[in-house]
């Protein structure tokens, strides 16, 4: 299943690191991520990630980093960013 994590992170050294460290650990394979700095400082974040495993576990982890100020996951439907989509059938 793959998932959008819109995340509001601290602006500091290592905040990235440690949330896609702690995803991987978590069993979820980052596929896209794409962020920007807020008028406050703050970063926002978007990662999607794949894996087998319930989203809410991930959420749950992730709001206990320090850095990670907050964590909302959007199941996403279809491919994924920068993927085709596969094949509906045989060629004529």
């Amino acid at each position: 299943m793959h998932y959008r994590l819109d995340l509001v992170l601290k602006p500091v050294e290592g905040a990235l690191v440690r949330v896609i460290g702690m995803t991987e650990r978590r069993g979820f394979a980052p596929r896209a991520i794409q962020g920007s700095p807020a008028s406050d400082g703050r970063w926002r974040l978007q990662l999607v990630v794949d894996g087998g495993r319930p989203a809410e576990t991930l959420r749950r982890q992730l709001q206990k980093v320090y850095d990670c100020e907050s964590v909302q996951i959007v199941p996403v439907d279809g491919p994924l960013p920068g993927q085709a989509d596969a094949p509906t059938g045989a060629a004529p």
